[in-house]
């Protein structure tokens, strides 16, 4: 689909310096591809936020011990 956008004069030269003026379209479309996912990544991140209650939890005391058990009672786990 094709769009009209409007950018200033300086952030257009900026694109063209790095993509070349041949090379805009596909700079600007790899560059809304990013910020879609990022604000998709931060829109995930935001409806897991508080998930895990800020109360003690069984692992505080040692992390590492707490993961290395966690494993070993994995039955996918080899050796």
């Amino acid at each position: 689909m094709r769009m009209h956008i409007e950018l200033d004069d300086a952030v257009v030269s900026e694109i063209d310096a790095i993509a070349g003026t041949r090379g805009r379209s596909e700079y600007v479309r790899a560059a809304l591809a990013r910020a879609l996912e990022s604000d998709r990544r931060l829109k995930a991140l935001l409806s897991v936020a508080g998930a895990i209650k800020d109360t003690p939890h069984e692992w505080d005391d040692d992390p590492a011990a707490w993961v290395r058990a966690q494993r070993r009672t994995d039955p996918r786990r080899v050796g």
